[in-house]
Order: C-alpha cells, then sequence, then structure tokens
C-alpha cells in the first residue's frame, strides 16, 4: 500500500513538474519574442521561436479538431494505464517513463485548448500578450502549440555538380520543438531502451 501511495505521489508530482516547466517555457517565449524571433545562444543552439498546428517537432498531419481530441484522449488512457499498472505493482523506471509521456501530451494539449482563446497574435516585431478569455487569436481546441529548442548541429551546402540536390543547404537535425516534445521522446526512447513488460512485478 506505501509503495503504490509513493508510485502515485511521485507519478502526480512529476507530471505536475513537467507541466509546470514546460508551459513557463512556452509563456516565456511567446510573451518575450515575437514570432520567428531567434535568440543564438551557441552555432548549434538557437531559441527561435514558432508555432504550428500540428504534432511533435512542428509535423503537420490530419485535421486540427482530430489532432486535440486525440491528444485528450491518448492522455486520459495513459493516465487510466497508469492507475491501472500501479494498482498490479509497476516498476519505478517505468512508470517515470510513462508519466513522462503523460505531462508532455498534457503539456502540448494546454497549448492546443487554450492558448488560441487566452492570446493575441500582433504582427512582429509586437510580441503577444494575455487577453481576456475568448478574445484571442482562434477558437477553444484550435490553439497553436509554441515551440522553440532548434539544435542546427550540422549544416553544409551540397556541391552544385551533384543531382538533385545539388547546390541545397543541407542541416542535421532542424525539428523545432519544446519541452514536452523533449519529454515525451526521452520517455519514449527510455521505453524502448531500457523496459519491458519485467518492469511488472
Amino acid at each position: 500500500m506505501k509503495r503504490r501511495k509513493a508510485q502515485m505521489l511521485t507519478s502526480v508530482g512529476l507530471a505536475i513538474g513537467i507541466v509546470v516547466i514546460d508551459q513557463a517555457i512556452k509563456v516565456a517565449v511567446k510573451t518575450g519574442m515575437y514570432l520567428h524571433q531567434s535568440i543564438h545562444v551557441t552555432d548549434w543552439f538557437q531559441i527561435l521561436f514558432t508555432e504550428n498546428d500540428g504534432m511533435a517537432f512542428g509535423m503537420e498531419v490530419f485535421n486540427k479538431w482530430f489532432l486535440t481530441s486525440f491528444r485528450i484522449g491518448a492522455v486520459a488512457l495513459l493516465i487510466w494505464y497508469i492507475c491501472r499498472s500501479v494498482s498490479k505493482g509497476i516498476g519505478w523506471g517505468y512508470l517515470v517513463c510513462l508519466t513522462m509521456i503523460t505531462a508532455g501530451a498534457a503539456g502540448n494539449i494546454f497549448d492546443c485548448m487554450f492558448y488560441g482563446m487566452i492570446f493575441n497574435n500582433p504582427p512582429a516585431p509586437m510580441t503577444a500578450e494575455l487577453v481576456p478569455w475568448g478574445t484571442g487569436y482562434g477558437q477553444l481546441m484550435l490553439g497553436r502549440v509554441v515551440d522553440m529548442f532548434y539544435f542546427p548541429l550540422v549544416e553544409w551546402d551540397w556541391p552544385a555538380s551533384l543531382p538533385f540536390i545539388g547546390g541545397e543547404h543541407f542541416i542535421f537535425f532542424s525539428p523545432i520543438f519544446n519541452f514536452a516534445d523533449a519529454s515525451i521522446s526521452c520517455g519514449v526512447i527510455a521505453l524502448i531502451l531500457f523496459f519491458n513488460q519485467k518492469m511488472f512485478r
């Protein structure tokens, strides 16, 4: 009983921490930078403010209503699965991974659900501001997800003599992502590398 209670408290605390950190970063970027503004940190790391209507790392597939509804359903299913697994004796590592994935998804759901209702969308170089509920740039469930972490680790130009790609500029790891995306990705990668059904005991 003590183990289950400790695991539930850990999971809830970790999830709240991830969502709070994610939202704090997003609000700071959205209200402190204008869209597409970049802060050069190093040659391989930038804070680049972008927004997207799609899934992780800026991918855009399917209808926005569908994506938001799917995210909500997925998070609800994950919460149910975590509760069920804790009652059956889940391993700590597996629990942390599931919580990271769930909290990351919840962080992006918050953007989709509410940002269109509470933020305006001024042109650059103006920055967004909080506005009265319902007077923002979009509708409920149709907000845009805020991304900011950009790691152009390696860049080069292909020789002009090459067919098809000649003269093109190549960037290794071009996705722009947020803290929630990173939480989801780290959780999934850890599950794949380290955990399986043996984590249940």
